[in-house]
């Protein structure tokens, strides 16, 4: 394709795919269920975290979470107590289970705080900056070396798709309603792209992305690659990308 075509197809498949009828199908579908910014922050986090995995499993265990906190997670966070801890201890999806779930849940309760909210906890001068200011910021108070591998860390050239995926719903804001765009701190064209086996195929057919492995630095050259389409919404491409790859199998 050219330019031009890649361009049209690009957005075509934005289009298709950026709509509140696809929220149900998708992990996104969880903060949905709230208002409060707090609540949507929470929820969109810990489903972030989740989101890897058959989808329908990702969203059971992502609205699990949410039943245990009583659908109040910001209300759970900084008010639950020892006792009502107890209830995660069996909590699994894959390889995230009680012991990660109740650290997560405590890190939370600290940047509440000492920080009032979580978005500023991701301050910094771009994304990359954002994820391993929070991760530092997650991880500063006593932990569970397991728990170190469900925070990605780009400076170990982590593609941190899971959360790149959170930090668009957070970011972006448009007029379709599917992303959230309730964070001010980052601009939009400051987001990266996030890159799994999906998008990274779709993009790699489309001669989006040359770099073989799914890491950090393809991130990045995706990501550029992308805002020569729109340098002020790049990420909004992850649509098409991912809607190409899961659902049409491109």
């Amino acid at each position: 394709m050219t330019d031009k075509e890649l361009f049209s197809f690009l957005e075509e498949n934005y289009s298709c795919y950026n709509r509140p009828d696809f929220i149900e199908s998708d992990p996104i579908s969880i903060p949905h269920k709230f208002s409060k910014k707090e609540d949507i922050e929470i929820a969109g986090f810990f489903s972030a975290t989740i989101a890897w995995g058959q989808r329908p499993t990702i969203i059971k265990n992502a609205n699990e979470l949410m039943k245990r906190m009583d659908f109040s997670p910001y209300e759970f966070v900084l008010h639950h107590t020892k006792k009502d801890m107890l209830q995660f201890k069996n909590f699994k999806h894959r390889t995230f289970n009680g012991v990660d779930c109740i650290f997560f849940i405590k890190s939370l309760q600290n940047i509440y705080r000492k920080h009032k909210s979580l978005e500023a906890a991701f301050a910094g001068s771009n994304a990359k900056n954002s994820i391993t200011n929070f991760r530092q910021l997650f991880f500063s108070i006593p932990h569970p070396h397991r728990t170190g591998k469900h925070v990605s860390n780009p400076d170990s050239n982590s593609s941190s798709k899971r959360l790149n995926m959170f930090l668009r719903w957070m970011v972006r804001k448009d007029k379709c309603g599917v992303d959230f765009g309730i964070w001010n701190n980052i601009k939009m064209s400051e987001l990266m792209c996030p890159l799994d086996v999906h998008s990274g195929n779709v993009a790699r057919k489309l001669g989006l992305l040359h770099r073989k492995q799914n890491d950090w630095k393809s991130v990045e050259e995706l990501t550029s690659r992308l805002r020569e389409f729109d340098i002020n919404d790049p990420v909004k491409y992850d649509f098409a990308l991912f809607g190409l790859g899961v659902f049409r199998k491109i």
